[in-house]
């Protein structure tokens, strides 16, 4: 699947774009692009899809905000998904299409139910907090459905009533010759209903901002990118539609001394070139704590050893993962005379060893050639 242009790039303006620039530009796409101007041109099609999505997008200043900060995989994560065809372009943008060429580009009228718009928070955790899970309380803003009026937009004791000009239809019709063409309704904007009175805590809008606590619980093994979804905690829908969604997206800490992979917990543990020729029993942190780790003589600087189960929980089973231990051996410094003296009488039995080794591959190193 070919990636997606950069939005700003489709509709051929800069970041800084205003709405009216947006809306000129969009203009000008649509009109080159129209299925109506183009019949049977696919690329057509495809460019006038794509326009339609960019502006959808920028003119939201939500959306906008998020792609701005994101691009396209934020959007995604926030549960944009674009157009699914022309009906949907019509529908979105029918009051649009009616200014650009004199007619409703509709083909049907948009329904007063909507879904409430979906939320994106960015959550961070500390590498602990990821590990095992945690239950968290966050503070979101968002659109509720006014509680005065309900949601109706309408000042308490009045209602909505229908659209004189439409009859409730939100459309209006006018005579083009033999033709009658339906329009948006100009008097109620499409919606096929007016308020008079408006309530005065939203203004006629049905919603309100407002700030409310909301419980995550993160499930243990989390990682950075993870992204969870808490249906209903998004704005709410309008005239009875359904609330979007709130979608918390994971940040996870660096640890100083454990690394991730997968489910599996890295870590680097010093010991003394004493301990790695003879062996030793050593403490080893672990998630849960310290535990006993045998290091068997002759260990070798980079060695690796695997701790079963003292990693991280998978999402998928539960199953822990394992704590892989790399040791370090360090070279001792600032020794004194006699580890000095003890190191060199070392060295030469090692020397002696090894000269009596290299003699002995020499000496049959012919008598196996032969063979």
């Amino acid at each position: 699947m070919a990636a997606k242009r950069d939005y700003y790039e489709v509709l051929g303006v800069d970041r800084s774009a205003s709405d009216a620039d947006l809306k000129k530009s969009y203009r000008k796409l649509a009109l080159k692009f129209h299925p109506d101007k183009n019949p049977g041109d696919k690329q057509a099609e495809e460019k006038f899809k794509e326009a339609a999505e960019a502006y959808d997008v920028l003119r939201d200043t939500r959306k906008r905000q998020i792609y701005d900060q994101y691009g396209h995989q934020g959007l995604e994560g926030s549960g944009f998904s674009g157009f699914g065809g022309f009906e949907d372009i019509f529908s979105s943008f029918g009051d649009i299409f009616e200014d650009f060429f004199g007619f409703g580009g509709g083909r049907r009228s948009r329904s007063r139910v909507n879904r409430g718009a979906d939320l994106r928070y960015d959550m961070q955790l500390t590498f602990m907090e990821a590990a095992f899970g945690i239950e968290k309380e966050i503070d979101v803003e968002k659109a509720e459905t006014c509680g005065d009026c309900k949601g109706t937009g309408a000042a308490p004791g009045t209602g909505v009533e229908t659209c004189p000009q439409c009859g409730g239809s939100g459309q209006v019709g006018r005579s083009q010759g033999f033709f009658t063409v339906r329009t948006t309704c100009g008097h109620c904007r499409g919606q096929g209903q007016v308020i008079k009175s408006p309530c005065s805590t939203c203004r006629g809008q049905g919603k309100v901002m407002v700030r409310k606590k909301v419980a995550v619980k993160i499930p243990g093994g989390v990682d950075n990118g993870s992204r969870l979804r808490l249906t209903g905690e998004g704005e709410a829908g309008g005239y009875g539609g359904p609330s979007g969604d709130l979608y918390v997206f994971i940040h996870v800490q660096d640890h100083d001394f454990f690394k991730r992979e997968d489910t599996h917990v890295l870590c680097e543990i010093p010991i003394s070139f004493i301990q790695a020729a003879l062996g030793d029993r050593i403490k080893v942190p672990t998630l849960k704590g310290e535990t006993d780790l045998e290091i068997p003589k002759g260990t070798q600087p980079g060695d690796l050893f695997r701790m079963r189960g003292e990693g991280i929980p998978s999402l998928r089973n539960g199953h822990r993962g394992d704590q892989i231990v790399q040791v370090n051996v360090k070279t001792p410094t600032n020794l004194n005379k006699r580890q000095v003296a003890l190191l060199k009488e070392f060295a030469s039995l090692e020397s002696n060893k090894f000269t009596s080794k290299l003699k002995s591959i020499l000496k049959s190193g012919p008598s196996r050639a032969a063979n």
